[in-house]
């Protein structure tokens, strides 16, 4: 359970962003998603790997 403590005077778009932080931090939309259909192992796996790739080449251009 997510709480946002809110102080007298507080502002209500504060602690609307303070929560909506919270809850984005708790990864439950992102699991939500993934959870909608099943993905195989090696498709995860390949997918992994060719992100690796891209962030490795990413970092090679960002150094020259």
């Amino acid at each position: 359970m997510i709480i946002v403590q809110v102080k007298d005077g507080d502002n209500i778009e504060k602690a609307l962003k303070k929560f909506k932080r919270k809850f984005e931090k708790t990864g439950a939309i992102r699991e939500l998603r993934a959870r909608r259909e099943f993905t195989k192992p090696s498709v995860k796996k390949r997918m992994a790997k060719m992100k690796a790739i891209y962030v490795q080449h990413l970092q090679l251009q960002d150094e020259q």
